[in-house]
């Protein structure tokens, strides 16, 4: 996959994600997956040593 399908793909994601889900419920999730994002990258980075 290539990096601009890649982007869509995760746009598209977020809007199916998104459906029905209020502001509060929005909040969260994006304060979830950028935690678990941040937490992989992190983990990421000590494996490498």
């Amino acid at each position: 996959m290539n990096s601009c399908a890649f982007v869509n793909f995760i746009s598209l994601l977020a809007c199916e994600i998104a459906k029905d889900k209020s502001q509060d419920e929005l909040a969260i999730l994006a304060a979830f997956f950028t935690q678990l994002g941040d937490t992989l990258a992190t983990l990421t980075i000590f494996n490498d040593n």
